[in-house]
């Protein structure tokens, strides 16, 4: 490894040369490493959820659009809107209430 001449950076390097000599360190960062990835990755997914709730959303809101200021039959709202007949139906019967 070449020379430094930089202090700070000779105690850094020292210090890391220490840590990566200590089997319990080195397993504690691992861990710790490991939990990072595992936090990532569940926020990565809740925000994926968040969105495939949110477009959820919009097809309902389109369909009970439809419904209210048209007089499509519920087979064309289920198909414009890209949901079910079922939830068609349960959203007209709720925008009649």
């Amino acid at each position: 490894m070449a020379k430094v001449a930089h202090e700070p950076v000779k105690r850094a390097m020292s210090r890391i040369r220490e840590l990566s000599a200590d089997e319990e360190a080195r397993r504690l960062a691992f861990v710790r490493e490991r939990a990072l990835r595992d936090e990532v990755s569940l926020l990565n997914d809740a925000k994926r959820e968040g969105q495939a709730e949110g477009r959820h959303e919009a097809k309902q809101e389109t369909a009970r659009n439809l419904i209210v200021r048209t007089e499509m039959n519920d087979a064309m709202v289920a198909e414009i809107a890209g949901l079910s007949m079922e939830e068609v139906v349960r959203l007209r019967a709720e925008t009649k209430h």
